[in-house]
Formats: structure tokens, sequence, C-alpha cells
């Protein structure tokens, strides 16, 4: 059985810093793009930032750009998200997601196929 579990998450205050673990188990998902997105209530699920299945290409959204850090594990099986410098408006479920087709733009969330069940991130001002 295919799964991606997420791990992390919690309550922060505003500054601080938290890291998201994924875990891939039931196939190899080391050849796999990988990525988190988040989605606030209300709100569509938006892209975080992505990760070549090499490990050597990153991508970013703005809003994250140098305060958030994806990484992959030396398995290539675990992808990480290091979170720092958070903000209430980073409040948000965390979801990661992985890439079988290994194809389309990193940060479309119709590319990804195979998704976790979220964890739960919430910034106190």
């Amino acid at each position: 059985q295919v799964q991606l579990v997420e791990s992390g998450g919690g309550l922060v205050q505003a500054g601080g810093s938290l890291r998201l673990t994924c875990a891939a188990s039931g196939r190899t998902f080391s050849n796999y793009p990988m990525a988190w997105f988040r989605q606030a209530p209300g709100k569509e699920r938006e892209f975080v930032a992505a990760i070549s299945w090499s490990g050597g290409s990153t991508y970013y959204a703005e809003s994250v750009k140098g305060r958030f850090t994806i990484s992959r594990g030396n398995a290539k099986n675990t992808v990480a998200l290091q979170m720092n410098s958070l903000k209430p408006e980073d409040t948000a479920v965390y979801y990661c997601a992985a890439n079988s087709k290994r194809a389309g733009h990193p940060g479309s969330v119709t590319n990804y196929d195979y998704w976790g069940q979220g964890t739960q991130v919430t910034v106190s001002s």
C-alpha cells in the first residue's frame, strides 16, 4: 500500500521554527519529484516548495522563499520542510505530495498523484 505520512506539525509563536517530515512507503519514491502544499480554511490548496528526484533542484513559492527549505533524505524516500521565521499567515494544513509522472510544472497541484493526510501548522501572533 502506497503511503505518504507527514509529521512535525504543531503550534508555534510567530518568528519560531518547525520542521515537517514526510516518509514514503509502499513503493520507491526515490525517483519522484516531491513537494509540499498547504491549505488554509476556506482557501484553495497552494504550492509551498518542491524538490527534484535527485534533490539537485528546488522550487519555492514567493511567500516562503528565504524562510523555508525543502530537502530529501539520503535514501530519497523522505522529504523535509524546514520552516523558519514563521508568520501567522503560514497557518494551514501542510501536505506532502509525490509526482510519479515526473513531468509538468513543479508547482502545479494537478501534477501530483500521491498525497499524505496532512499535518496542521498553527502560528500564533
